[in-house]
C-alpha cells in the first residue's frame, strides 16, 4: 500500500486579491515615511510636554510673587497647547498635515 501525498495547496485567486493590497501597503514608501514622521513627532510631543510643564511651574511662581499672570507665558502656553493638539491630530490620523517644523507654521493662537 502506498501513501498518497496530498496535492500542494495552491492559493485561490480570491486569496491573491486579498493579499495584494496588504503587500502594496507594506511595500509602499509612503507608509514607511509616515512611520518615520510619526516617530519624530512623538519625540516632539515629549519635548512639548516638558516645556508645558515648565510653563505651568513658571506661571505659578509668577502668580505667587507678583499677584498676576505673565502674558508672554500665557501666549507660549496657548501656542504649546495648540501645537500639542496638532500633534495629536497627526498621530491619530485625523489629518495628513504634519505639525511644525514640517508642514505647518508654529501656531500663533487657539486651534482653527
Amino acid at each position: 500500500m502506498t501513501e498518497e501525498t496530498p496535492p500542494p495547496e495552491t492559493e485561490s485567486p480570491e486569496q491573491n486579491e486579498d493579499e495584494a493590497p496588504f503587500k502594496q501597503h507594506v511595500k509602499a514608501r509612503s507608509t514607511w515615511l509616515r512611520l518615520f514622521f510619526m516617530l519624530v513627532v512623538v519625540v516632539l510631543y515629549g519635548v512639548s510636554r516638558v516645556v508645558i510643564g515648565a510653563v505651568v511651574v513658571l506661571q505659578f511662581f509668577w502668580l505667587l510673587f507678583t499677584g498676576g499672570t505673565n502674558v508672554r507665558l500665557q501666549q507660549l502656553g496657548q501656542a504649546l497647547a495648540t501645537y500639542t493638539y496638532q500633534i495629536i491630530l497627526y498621530l491619530t490620523f485625523n489629518t495628513e498635515q504634519r505639525p511644525f517644523p514640517f508642514d505647518a507654521d508654529w501656531p500663533a493662537g487657539p486651534p482653527s
